[in-house]
């Protein structure tokens, strides 16, 4: 467990943002109340065999008397680094990005079965979607109950999508909570 070093942390922040915006702030300065100490610090980033975690100070300085071998994960693991050193984010950070989301959209009850077995948002399913989505911007999914579903890439910017046939794709999908059972072992 090692702190990121600058290109990774280009790498994390950059793809944090892009479903944040200037609400990255908030993820980054995020008080820890955690451990025994009154003051336990900030939330920070940590890399471990590929894996990015969001952890408070506190309990990674618990860790350290752990061995580097034996230790299996710690905190949220928001994402991993590929082979060819690119980052993806993972569905277990969907609660950091849900309560942080700049761009967000809203799936009628029809459509979220689909979209939780992977397959995109289609115009059809859309319940409600924020003003000035562009495209390529990273969007939360959310049921039309405010439940975080999972998250993907804009294919169509908000006004576009008023003008669109029902079959067409408005989010490409990313991840999604469906992601528990598909891929349990690899998680």
């Amino acid at each position: 467990m090692r702190p990121l070093d600058e290109t990774e942390t280009t790498a994390v922040f950059e793809k944090l943002f892009k479903f944040t915006g200037n609400n990255l702030k908030n993820i980054v300065e995020n008080p820890s109340h955690e451990g025994p100490d009154p003051d336990s610090g900030r939330y920070c980033f940590r890399l471990h065999k590929n894996k990015v975690y969001y952890v408070s100070e506190s309990l990674v300085k618990r860790a350290t008397n752990i061995s580097r071998t034996q230790l299996v994960s710690l905190g949220t693991c928001i994402g991993r680094f590929t082979h060819g050193g690119s980052f993806h984010l993972t569905v277990q950070c969907l609660s950091s990005l849900a309560s942080n989301a700049k761009h967000k959209v809203w799936l009628k009850p029809t459509s979220e079965m689909s979209f939780l077995y992977g397959n995109h948002v289609l115009k059809g399913g859309l319940g409600r979607i924020t003003e000035n989505i562009v495209p390529g911007d990273g969007v939360v999914v959310f049921s039309v109950s405010d439940v975080p579903l999972g998250f993907g890439i804009a294919a169509k910017s908000t006004q576009d999508c008023r003008k669109l046939d029902p079959n067409g794709i408005v989010v490409l999908h990313q991840t999604d909570i469906g992601e528990y059972l598909r891929m349990e072992d690899e998680l």
